[in-house]
């Protein structure tokens, strides 16, 4: 037998269907380059020639059957899947497992399977997927939802096991008016039903570590550990993984552990290793390092590091995300109350007053309820689909915009003629605050993705800007108008960290402030954020009226209130 004949023997055995394949042509090709009939000597080699063959395809056959197995499983389990999916596609993607799951498995699974099923595969399948490739995610995207994981686990303070496991809690109100009650008694709870049918959304030990993956890449240690400890978890619990061994995962963590200066659980970790893989050359070399430098640490060469948690943080900004204001003291709230607005006898409102509530009393930030119906939510939300592009903030010195990580949404425009339902939103934002529409920019409708946000910010440009919205000619943004056109059923909310106001994102409500003080200037106080969505499918749509036109709507003062 001749070498290649050997090495073709021992890689059938080891990599499977391809390399059977493969083998099999080059066994034959060897036996065809050589006379054998002229010697039964050299024919009795052509009986091991022919074993070998016969090995390959069995081989072969073995692996076409496992391939067909493998794709008749995970066709079933993804129409499972899909069936109840695609029931309510928002609610179902509102889920940030889900999400995360779905964009996963479009960019790395789908391809697999192609790699899988191309070597015999119908030209209908792959003429599907050349025609559909076009519009798979790509490693962007994955690594964007990813870092969205992270971002909701640690504003909304998570454990890494229950949100492993999908238990994602419902949005709880810390503070509700009668009409935030009466509008939230005619839609469905905000809580997760454990009762439902929706199928289990749990995180497996490959999306974990796809997680530690993607913190790891970004130098963020911390969460490296968090996420490596949490697949390590469920593998001692019985989970099998399909594509890292605990080999590669604790080989990852004692090297997180070490840049986290946590050097005890990183031996740790080495050695569990060891015990795996008594060879592992990397694993002895960090066993040495470790026990040196703890061994100085106990002599007092060397000073031990305090391990490292986060990294820098909003810490106020994540806590009212949470619901948490601690700003809003009794007596402020009492100071806070619910009426029928009808904004002077306006002709109309005088019949139907709208309802509303104070959020916070100086500066004055209100909520108005039942602003909007669901046939004008869904008109908005239709009109803008087609639309919808990444959000951008604009660098007002160079005039561009560009994408931020600190603002994940798409957003579309739409003007006031486009459709009724535009026009009258707008005209009954007009009677209520009874400001001038006709120089407000057009109304935004935008959606925010998985962990969806807008870090802190303010609607208006400031003194460093000389001509506000020049492009405009309509003078700085004066006030804003907010609209919720979609249930979140947790996180979202629109939070002011400089004062410690929170506003809950009730569907049909609007949310309105002024961003202008009475003198003309901008009124820092209405910083503002759109915290991470941690379940759900968030829309909004919002005005920004400005302040051409509102000289006797809003008269000007010489005081900063």
């Amino acid at each position: 037998m001749t070498s290649q004949e050997k090495a073709c023997r021992h890689d059938v055995r080891s990599t499977g269907k391809d390399m059977a394949l493969f083998c099999l042509l080059l066994v034959i090709s060897f036996s065809s380059a050589d006379e054998f009939f002229s010697s039964i000597g050299q024919m009795t080699e052509l009986l091991h020639t022919e074993k070998d063959l016969l090995t390959s395809l069995e081989d072969y056959i073995r692996a076409e059957e496992t391939k067909l197995e493998t794709v008749k499983s995970w066709a079933q389990r993804l129409a499972n899947l899909s069936a109840l999916a695609i029931q309510d596609p928002e609610v179902f993607l509102g889920h940030p497992i889900n999400a995360f799951q779905l964009l996963k498995r479009m960019n790395r699974e789908w391809s697999n399977l192609e790699s899988l099923v191309r070597s015999n595969v119908s030209d209908g399948f792959m003429s599907e997927m050349d025609a559909k490739r076009q519009y798979f995610p790509g490693e962007d995207d994955q690594t964007g939802v990813a870092e969205a994981f992270l971002r909701l686990q640690d504003t909304y303070q998570l454990d890494t096991d229950t949100l492993a496991k999908g238990q994602l809690p419902g949005q709880e109100r810390h503070r509700a008016s009668a009409f935030a009650m009466e509008s939230a008694s005619k839609r469905p709870s905000p809580l997760l039903s454990s009762g439902t049918s929706v199928l289990p959304s749990v995180l497996t030990v490959d999306d974990c570590y796809d997680l530690a993956m993607a913190a790891y890449k970004d130098s963020d240690f911390y969460h490296t550990v968090l996420w490596l400890s949490q697949a390590l978890k469920q593998m001692e619990e019985g989970e099998m993984a399909a594509n890292v061994k605990v080999v590669t995962l604790l080989d990852y963590q004692s090297f997180a552990f070490l840049k986290q200066g946590d050097l005890e659980r990183g031996l740790e970790s080495t050695k569990k290793l060891l015990e795996l893989d008594p060879e592992n050359l990397r694993a002895n070399q960090n066993l040495r390092y470790f026990e040196h430098h703890l061994e100085k640490q106990k002599t007092g060469e060397e000073t031990a590091e305090v391990p490292k948690g986060r990294g820098a943080h909003n810490a106020k900004y994540e806590r009212l995300c949470r619901g948490d204001s601690i700003e809003m003291t009794p007596r402020r709230q009492s100071r806070l109350f619910c009426r029928y607005y009808d904004n002077q006898r306006h002709p109309n409102l005088v019949i139907a007053p709208v309802k509303e509530e104070d959020l916070w009393d100086k500066p004055r930030i209100i909520r108005y309820y039942d602003i909007i119906t669901d046939e004008d939510m869904a008109v908005y939300k239709k009109l803008a689909r087609p639309k919808l592009i990444r959000s951008r903030i604009s660098d007002y010195e160079s005039n561009r915009s560009y994408a931020v990580p600190t603002r994940i949404s798409q957003n579309a425009w739409l003007e006031d003629i486009e459709h009724e339902s535009v026009a009258k939103m707008v005209k009954k934002m007009s009677d209520i605050t009874g400001l001038d529409s006709t120089t407000a920019e057009a109304m935004q409708v935008a959606n925010y993705g998985v962990g969806g946000q807008y870090e802190p910010h303010h609607d208006f440009q400031g003194d460093e800007v000389e001509e506000p919205y020049r492009n405009l000619g309509t003078g700085n943004r004066i006030a804003t108008w907010l609209v919720y056109i979609s249930e979140v059923p947790a996180g979202g909310a629109t939070v002011f960290p400089q004062l410690g106001a929170v506003a809950w994102p009730i569907k049909g409500s609007a949310v309105f402030w002024y961003n202008l003080l009475l003198n003309g200037k901008g009124n820092y106080q209405t910083h503002h954020a759109a915290c991470p969505v941690l379940v759900g499918s968030k829309w909004v749509a919002n005005k920004w009226l400005h302040e051409r036109g509102q000289e006797f709507r809003r008269r000007c003062g010489l005081q900063n209130s």
